[in-house]
């Protein structure tokens, strides 16, 4: 499994502005290979944000960012004015992993 996060910044004021970007774009990534899941986290300091998707493989991962869905998925609209900064990258091979057991 590999994860990876993007931490976002946030000019004060415009949190919900990044939250209604978020949720109103296109991912695309329901139709790329090794995709499991996304979350976008709310940090408990003021316009902290994480973006989170784990992958099956760090090859699936980067298979996406060459990918034209990543174009398309990035290529929507602007966050100039809402960011503060550019986001910052980390990238995580996963070493341990628990789940709930699923329940009937």
């Amino acid at each position: 499994m590999f994860i990876a996060m993007n931490r976002f910044s946030i000019t004060p004021g415009r949190e919900a502005d990044f939250e209604t970007a978020w949720r109103t774009r296109e991912s695309y990534l329901q139709s790329v290979p090794g995709f499991i899941r996304f979350a976008l986290l709310k940090g408990d300091e003021p316009g902290e944000y994480i973006s989170h998707s784990t992958w099956e493989s760090r090859a699936a991962f980067e298979a996406w960012t060459r990918s034209e869905a990543f174009r398309a998925a990035h290529g929507q609209g602007s966050l100039a004015g809402i960011i503060a900064a550019p986001p910052r990258l980390s990238l995580y091979e996963a070493v341990i992993t628990e789940e709930a057991p699923v329940r009937a």
